[in-house]
């Protein structure tokens, strides 16, 4: 009795699916309004002077951001990025099978991408920097939790063009926060000699330039802009090309849960079982995984100094502890007790 139940709500409920994507992917739209949006995409597809300028503007404030390791000032570039134009004229002319407005975005997209890199080279060339922050390192292990978050912002940047009460500021900023920063960490690693940094964010970026693609796509096809049977090959080859980047991004999203682990794994050892982190405050870990063996930079508030010796034998200790060695970094920050004279009263 409860198997025919729930074999009859099941097959219900597929029922109202099965209609609900019928409905949903057999809408009509004007020809006025599909013709509107093929226009508005065929102009902000265009490499404008305005575009160029934007494109180097946009990529000096990340690169500058990057390398001050300041949140803010990526935020600003992100901001002001226009990449999310032409992408969205790339994934329209794909499933209309519109050649213009497809190559159009598409040379776009790739000119600002190399105009993009080849400044972020200069620049970093010109700062020289050694040791990279928190916010370039970042952008070279992409997962699959990047691949989720550039395919919502590709969803909401295609909703948004085909609602005109929706502001184009909102999904102009949720691209451009996926887009920009790697491709100036690429310049970054190249100015560095480091491949292991370039090929890392150029995977976050093919990551997040496929899914945004993916999902504007969708937001088309759901809409009723394009039928599924005339968008098929298209949206065939684009799930395609962003299946593959599942297993690298997932391999990642492995090594992100044991990296996780571990540094807690780690920082509980230092904590609860050596005596020197007794008498320090810990205020917070770093630890960059690019290198071998990995760099853990420990900030610490203390009284007394950390010495040399200090450090190898706690690099000796962490070894044994964690079953693979790693370098650790101390960036010390000494802590001096001042009270107020004591004075004595007279009896």
């Amino acid at each position: 009795m409860f198997r025919e139940i729930v074999r009859s709500q099941t097959t219900l409920l597929l029922e109202r699916i099965q209609i609900y994507c019928k409905r949903l992917f057999t809408k009509n739209v004007d020809a006025s309004k599909l013709e509107k949006l093929q226009l508005e995409l065929l102009e902000e597809s265009h490499l404008s002077r305005s575009y160029v300028i934007l494109i180097l503007g946009s990529c000096i404030i990340a690169t500058l951001g990057l390398i001050a390791n300041s949140a803010a000032v990526i935020i600003g570039a992100m901001i002001v990025a226009p990449l999310m134009l032409p992408i969205r004229a790339l994934a329209f002319g794909a499933l209309e099978g519109d050649v213009i407005l497809f190559r159009r975005g598409l040379i776009s997209v790739a000119v600002g991408t190399l105009l993009a890199v080849i400044l972020a080279w200069l620049l970093a060339s010109l700062a020289a920097i050694s040791l990279f922050g928190s916010e370039i390192l970042a952008r070279t292990k992409p997962t699959l939790i990047d691949l989720g978050i550039a395919i919502a912002a590709g969803g909401i940047s295609g909703y948004a063009k085909i609602q005109p009460k929706i502001s184009g500021s909102l999904a102009g900023t949720a691209i451009a926060v996926a887009l920009m920063p790697p491709i100036c960490v690429i310049g970054i690693g190249l100015a560095n000699g480091n491949w292991s940094l370039s090929m890392g964010a150029t995977l976050l970026y093919l990551t997040n330039l496929l899914g945004i693609t993916l999902s504007c796509m969708a937001a088309f096809l759901a809409t009723g802009y394009v039928k599924l049977s005339q968008a098929r090959k298209a949206l065939i080859w684009a799930i395609a090309l962003t299946g593959i980047l599942l297993i690298p991004l997932g391999l990642s999203f492995v090594d992100l849960v044991r990296q996780t682990r571990l540094e807690a794994s780690l920082k509980q050892a230092l904590l609860k079982r050596t005596i020197t982190f007794q008498r320090v405050d810990l205020v917070k870990t770093e630890t960059n995984w690019l290198v071998n063996p990995p760099e853990v930079r420990l900030t610490i508030r203390s009284q007394e100094k950390v010495t040399p010796k200090q450090v190898e034998l706690l690099e000796e200790f962490v070894e044994r502890a964690m079953g693979q060695p790693f370098r650790l970094i101390f960036d010390v920050s000494q802590v001096e007790e001042v009270r107020r004279k004591q004075t004595t009263t007279p009896r």
